[in-house]
């Protein structure tokens, strides 16, 4: 099957890979589009047929339409459904789901509302609750007031460890300017999403096999909150890497053998 690149109801998205095989979801992060996958896609495609997608008003996808200070509960849930719609437009009943950060979030939503939906979960550098309302809602404020730009400097500092931004100077810079042309009203409202969305609750009803990866340096969702997250799934196996916050970014090789040899395993190994 050839690769494929469109746009549906605003979504731009790219279906790549393995002509045969389960097909392989991956859900970004906040401010990120769907180069943030780039180094581990070439050892996903030898695997799975690969759905990137760009989130609303990130890359090339359409921002959705205020009234952005409207997005409470109800933020996580479109986003997901997006997600689905997707699905359906390109004809995918099941599919294995990746994300990373709020695409974690993203993905739990789906496993936990269309279960069918969802054959395998890896969820990288998430938790069911993400920060705190004062955290979200000083970005908000900051985003509204001044732009992207000064979000976008500090993005790096997160997402990496210090070695690592030291030896990637040119990345560093891609990173910016990815996360700096990201729609300010579509970034503050998924920081909405972020901040009102709590899954403590739900997470026990996700029936599907997980994949939990951390790494040991991410001060935004550290180690912890994958750990609660083991702790809270009934089919979950742990993997934390030497990295911070964008793990399959900075440890590529580690994040992809770990996810690809995840998907293909036994459904006995887990209780």
């Amino acid at each position: 099957m050839p690769a494929i690149e469109g746009e549906h109801q605003g979504t731009h998205y790219q279906l790549t890979g393995a002509t045969t095989g389960s097909v392989l979801v991956l859900i970004n992060s906040l401010g990120a589009d769907l180069r943030m996958w780039d180094h581990v896609l070439p050892a996903l495609e030898r695997h799975s047929r690969v759905l990137r997608f760009d989130m609303p008003g990130h890359g090339r996808s359409h921002a959705t339409p205020g009234p952005y200070e409207k997005w409470r509960a109800t933020s996580l849930q479109q986003l997901g459904e997006k997600v689905l719609a997707l699905l359906d437009h390109l004809r995918l009943e099941r599919a294995d789901m990746c994300g990373i950060s709020l695409g974690g979030m993203v993905a739990m939503w789906i496993s936990i509302h269309a279960p069918e939906r969802v054959r395998r979960l890896v969820l990288a550098n998430t938790a069911a609750h993400i920060g705190t309302r004062a955290g979200w809602e000083q970005r908000i404020a900051e985003v509204r007031a001044s732009g992207m730009a000064e979000v976008a400097r500090a993005t790096a500092g997160r997402w990496f460890t210090p070695a690592y931004q030291e030896q990637h100077a040119a990345e560093m810079e891609f990173i910016r300017a990815m996360v700096a042309a990201t729609d300010a009203e579509s970034y503050a409202a998924c920081c909405g999403a972020l901040r009102d969305t709590d899954l403590r609750g739900g997470i026990a009803a996700i029936a599907a096999p997980c994949l939990v990866i951390t790494g040991t340096h991410d001060g935004a969702t550290p180690p912890s909150g994958g750990q609660a997250l083991v702790a809270a799934l009934r089919r979950s196996k742990y993997v934390e890497l030497e990295a911070a916050h964008l793990t399959a970014w900075e440890r590529p090789d580690e994040f992809a053998a770990a996810v690809t040899s995840f998907l293909a395993g036994e459904e006995s190994h887990y209780g």
